[in-house]
């Protein structure tokens, strides 16, 4: 490719234009567990409600932090009855029953949509009751 050509492609088209940030996209603030299943195969199942208000889906992935020990994974979604946050399989042992944890979702956005991401965030009670719901 010639010069010129390299530097009308450089116009058209650059790397900031097709780059993606990581944004927050929903928070569930200080969830508390209320089983630990390790004979699971794995997932953090989350009552269905909590999942439709935060606009989570079942499957997708989320990261937990636990409050009480400071450990912080990776897992995927699992939608469970009215106030369960469970931890299951291996996740069992990143926390135990009545221990408070903050479940984030990510999207990937563009990055000239990046500074228009406004997260929802949720509070709960300790019965994993909504008390506030942001957006």
């Amino acid at each position: 490719m010639v010069r010129a050509d390299m530097v009308r492609a450089e116009r058209l088209w650059s790397f900031e234009d097709a780059m993606l940030r990581c944004m927050l996209r929903t928070k569930i603030h200080m969830a508390t567990v209320t089983e630990s299943n390790l004979a699971y195969e794995g997932s953090i199942t989350i009552d269905k409600r909590l999942l439709k208000q935060s606009g989570i889906l079942p499957y997708e992935q989320v990261m937990i932090s636990n409050m009480n020990n400071g450990e912080r994974f990776e897992t995927y979604v699992i939608a469970g009855k009215k106030g369960e946050i469970c931890l299951n399989g291996p996740t069992a042992r990143k926390g135990a029953v009545g221990d408070k944890i903050i479940i984030f979702c990510y999207s990937y956005v563009e990055d000239a949509k990046a500074k228009e991401i406004q997260p929802k965030i949720i509070f709960l009670d300790a019965d994993n009751r909504i008390t506030i719901n942001k957006k």
